[in-house]
């Protein structure tokens, strides 16, 4: 059985994964109408999605452990952007948002003693390491292109093999 506090930072995360989706989903909205960004557009969809997914993990967990998870209402996202480089400068931003309060809930799963909930968020402290070196990464490339065409063509063209490539540990660098 979850503790009250316990269910109220899963119900937290809960809204932080859903706020993420809806952000991503924006991004990609917003890439879709931008000539030449399909791979980012694709990107940014399977972002959400994951998100989603992501999301539904939780509520999942929180109502099987007795509790009651909660839909959360969301705010508005971000829906347009200066540029391609502020967009991925705000998915680093929200990463590293959603590692520091998933950090903080296994911190109190540990205070409570709540072994089961810290062996649950294990999988989102290894899949929050993943996505913040994701969003580092195609940060790092984006400041390296800088506003070079062509680069940005090969960085569109290329960036669903970054995801997979990250995934499979390699820090993004093709073979």
């Amino acid at each position: 059985m979850l503790s009250t506090t316990l269910q109220e930072a899963l119900n937290k995360q809960v809204k932080h994964e859903a706020a993420s989706s809806q952000s991503y989903l924006a991004m990609a909205s917003w890439c879709d109408i931008q000539p030449g960004l399909q791979g980012v557009t694709e990107f940014f969809y399977q972002q959400s999605e994951e998100e989603r997914q992501h999301m539904l993990k939780l509520v999942k967990y929180i109502n099987e452990r007795g509790g009651m998870a909660i839909v959360p209402a969301l705010e508005q996202p971000i829906i347009t952007f200066p540029s391609l480089k502020k967009l991925f400068e705000e998915f680093l931003k929200n990463e590293t948002g959603v590692s520091e309060s998933i950090n903080d809930i296994v911190h109190l799963a540990l205070q409570e003693k709540d072994y089961a909930t810290h062996n649950f968020l294990q999988w989102y402290v290894a899949e929050q390491i993943e996505e913040e070196r994701l969003a580092r990464t195609l940060n790092e490339k984006l400041e390296m292109i800088g506003e070079d065409r062509s680069g940005l063509y090969l960085f569109d063209r290329d960036i669903l093999a970054y995801r997979t490539s990250i995934s499979k540990g390699d820090g993004g660098h093709r073979h």
